[in-house]
């Protein structure tokens, strides 16, 4: 059974939580995508962890986690993801696939040149070097895994590889030039931190599925960040959809199964870009984002103040639809208990015209939220664990959502800690 967990928004949806507690009914779980240009809060017995890179069922020692080759290996941050876990005295199985491309140092150099060049036009990265990453990887010019462990071919790649760097560096970003044999001592070191880890993990997963093992794919962003059908340009250097699942694990696309759709009960993004559900009150928009989230709404990456709105669902189903959901998990339920009502988008309004589908990037700037008043509930739902215990105005939100996104929502999380869960 293969199961896929991705994120109908534009991220930050509270997914971490919930492959954690997927991840205990798994025996394999797998990075498929991204980088450590995001990442997952996990909160549990062993206390509380912001994973970048690493899958969320590094927690248990008796699955094996793997990082796909569709993933921007940052060899750097991995290991300092890998020493925060060892230190929490938590044992592990971790596989790296031999045909994940690495993140060089010259691409986070040049995310943070790029954005500094761009200045008010920037696109809001978190200068975590994967746009020019995922330019070298389609170029041809990147580095898998596995060259990390050929000496000659390495020395030959790099040298032609900063022959064209420097070139940019100099003329474009009068920055200083980058020695290729810095470059390679430093990838030798990074060979030498993960060769106990390095494996066909294509090869692994498919003879798992043989066995009829359960796998859990982890997305990272969500569907609004999408390359091709996100808020372009404002989105990641790759694609955040469960159909890439299959690509970025090296497994036949027909063997995932289900796909649980992860969505907020409002909205949050990081970065630039259109967002027309966006609480533009400073106050309002302030008094929601402390009280997101186990601290707040803040990029788990990059600490900044996430941008908050009320629930969108408009972008939700077409999140929902473009991921190909067989079922949604509501999270953050009880951050709203403080309103006395609570908007809802159902549609946008463009050009004096309503529309109940997503448009693109130009049409959403120029979008107005149309919005639908539900009744608050005013007081605290943590602890509760079964769903006809929650007030009537809750359950009430809950279907209202559910019915606007045309996907059922099994799972409903009431609080940031691992207990705090209703089964539907």
């Amino acid at each position: 059974m293969v199961k896929a967990i991705v994120g109908a928004n534009w991220g930050d949806e509270g997914k971490g939580k919930i492959t954690d507690l997927c991840a205990e009914a798994s025996d394999i779980v797998v990075r498929f995508q991204g980088g450590a240009n995001a990442g997952h809060t996990i909160i549990n017995k062993y206390g509380r962890f912001a994973l970048h890179q690493l899958p969320s069922g590094i927690f248990h020692e008796n699955i094996t986690n793997i990082i796909g080759n569709g993933c921007a290996l940052n060899v750097e941050s991995l290991m300092d993801e890998i020493d925060s876990i060892k230190s929490a005295g938590i044992n592990f199985r971790l596989l790296i696939s031999e045909r994940a491309q690495v993140l060089l140092p010259h691409h986070v150099l040049l995310d943070v040149y790029e954005e500094e060049r761009l200045g008010n036009k920037a696109f809001g990265s978190t200068k975590s070097g994967i746009a020019p990453f995922f330019s070298d990887k389609y170029a041809k010019i990147g580095l898998q895994v596995w060259e990390l462990f050929n000496d000659e071919l390495l020395k030959e790649k790099l040298e032609m590889m900063y022959e064209k760097v420097n070139v940019t560096l100099k003329y474009l970003y009068n920055k200083p030039e980058i020695n290729f044999m810095e470059v390679y001592g430093i990838l030798k070191g990074y060979a030498k931190c993960i060769k106990d880890y390095v494996a066909d993990t294509s090869l692994f997963l498919r003879n798992a599925i043989k066995e009829n093992k359960t796998i859990l794919l982890e997305g990272q962003l969500g569907t609004l960040k999408d390359t091709d059908h996100g808020i372009y340009p404002y989105v990641t250097s790759s694609s955040t959809l469960a159909g890439y699942a299959a690509v970025g694990s090296g497994i036949p696309p027909y063997e995932i199964k289900d796909i649980l759709c992860i969505t907020k009960a409002y909205s949050s993004a990081v970065g630039e870009g259109p967002f027309v559900s966006e609480i533009l009150d400073p106050t309002e928009a302030e008094e929601l984002r402390k009280r997101g989230g186990d601290k707040g709404e803040y990029g788990a990456t990059t600490g900044r103040p996430r941008r908050v709105g009320y629930f969108d669902t408009v972008a939700s189903r077409y999140g929902a639809e473009l991921q190909g959901a067989t079922e949604v998990c509501l999270t953050c339920l009880d951050v709203l208990s403080y309103l006395d009502e609570i908007p809802v988008c159902t549609a946008y309004e463009f050009e004096g015209r309503t529309y109940k589908n997503f448009l693109t990037t130009d049409k959403l700037y120029a979008s107005k939220p149309v919005f639908e008043k539900l009744k608050g509930w005013k007081c605290s739902i943590k602890g509760i664990r079964k769903y006809e215990d929650l007030p009537a105005e809750a359950k009430a939100y809950v279907e209202f959502i559910e019915k606007e996104i045309g996907v059922k929502i099994t799972m409903v999380s009431n609080g940031p800690a691992r207990e705090d869960i209703i089964y539907r």
